[in-house]
């Protein structure tokens, strides 16, 4: 029996790139850098909004300019990229068995995904957008 064992060198910084599986876990959990900043946003929203009504419009107005139009917009590309990669390991994460057998995966995914819909129907009925 050898002391020093084989030790496979993986890279620090590109290990994810050896895999297609390790790089979609990867670009989900990029994302969470951009919902994070996006709740940042929001919490300054609130801040400023508890200032008054004055200081939420000059917030408000510095969020109309054509940069923050498309930040969001990025923003809104993660977050989808982010939902509906989580949607689809969804079944291997939450299998629901019924009796011996398992409900396919497809439903799963399905139902995560109308719900998704209803509620953000729900939200801009809500906001008055619908």
């Amino acid at each position: 029996m050898s002391r020093n064992p084989y030790v496979r060198k993986v890279s620090k910084t590109g290990w994810y790139l050896t895999q297609p599986r390790y790089l979609r876990y990867m670009s989900r959990e990029v994302t969470c850098i951009f919902i994070g900043a996006f709740a940042l946003l929001m919490l300054c929203a609130l801040q400023h909004l508890s200032e008054g009504p004055a200081v939420y419009a000059s917030f408000m107005a510095a969020l109309a300019g054509p940069w923050s139009a498309l930040g969001l917009l990025v923003i809104l590309i993660f977050a989808i990229h982010n939902a509906t990669s989580w949607f689809n390991v969804t079944p291997k994460a939450l299998p629901v068995q019924i009796g011996e057998e398992f409900l396919p995966g497809k439903y799963i995914i399905g139902v995560h995904y109308v719900a998704w819909a209803v509620v953000s129907l729900l939200l801009l009925f809500f906001a008055g957008v619908l």
